[in-house]
């Protein structure tokens, strides 16, 4: 978690990994500081990074809060660190930014919300406009909204197997708990269904955009550094 955090890209993927079974929830923050949402709610962090035990699911949303992280160092070794034994590395939204900065999405398919697809393909990553994407061990979701799928697919992921001869009957029943059969009252949920007009003022934050342009544009420089810097090591070895 982070300030500044889209609390429905947390709090939706929440709702579907409480109800787990066997599964052990770390809120993670660097501090234990009380973290406000874009929109004011507060949440209360439980672990910090440095309590953090090794994890087993790596998630990480999205939401203008990533702008200053893409850039923090101690929050992508982090995500590096965990990465190293985690058995699935996921995001939902714009959290696949984070990802990517700390080069963990490179050589995968993954997709972020809509409007960010562009600044994820700038991280050298093959994206999907797709509402969840599975590539291996990397599982990420799109926009806001999209992390309830994401959930349920992960749900699907880590009990399908053990459940083989039921099928998908823990995500099952955890969609069906949770009542989520979706009926939006207006067909205007992707770029590609939306009006042209109310897809004109949805995109005309342009300025917005731009400023993490630059962000990326820094991390991706950063990064190619990096890989020139460990291709000499590796060549002096």
């Amino acid at each position: 978690m982070f300030p500044n955090v889209t609390q429905l890209d947390f709090t939706g993927p929440y709702e579907v990994f409480a109800k787990l079974p066997n599964a052990q929830l770390y809120l993670l923050a660097q501090t234990l500081e009380p973290i406000q949402s874009d929109r004011g709610l507060t949440f209360l962090p439980d672990t910090t990074f440095a309590q953090a035990p090794a994890l087993d699911v790596l998630f990480v949303p999205g939401g203008p809060g990533i702008n200053a992280k893409m850039e923090d160092p101690k929050f992508l070794d982090f995500l590096k660190t965990q990465a190293k034994q985690a058995r699935y590395i996921t995001s939902v939204c714009t959290g696949s930014l984070l990802l990517a900065a700390a080069g963990l999405l490179q050589g995968y398919r993954a997709t972020t919300h809509w409007r960010s697809l562009d600044l994820l393909e700038m991280l050298g990553v093959e994206t999907v406009s797709e509402r969840v994407v599975i590539d291996r061990d990397r599982i990420t979701g799109g926009g806001v909204t999209a992390g309830i799928d994401f959930g349920l697919a992960l749900a699907a992921e880590l009990f399908g197997e053990a459940m083989s001869t039921t099928g998908y009957a823990y995500a099952q029943a955890i969609q069906l708990g949770i009542e989520y059969n979706p009926q939006p009252p207006f067909n205007s949920g992707s770029p590609q269904t939306a009006p042209a007009a109310v897809l004109a003022h949805t995109a005309a934050s342009q300025n917005v955009q731009e400023i993490r342009r630059q962000i990326v544009q820094r991390v991706v420089t950063q990064l190619q550094t990096a890989n020139i810097s460990k291709a000499f090591e590796n060549l002096a070895s």
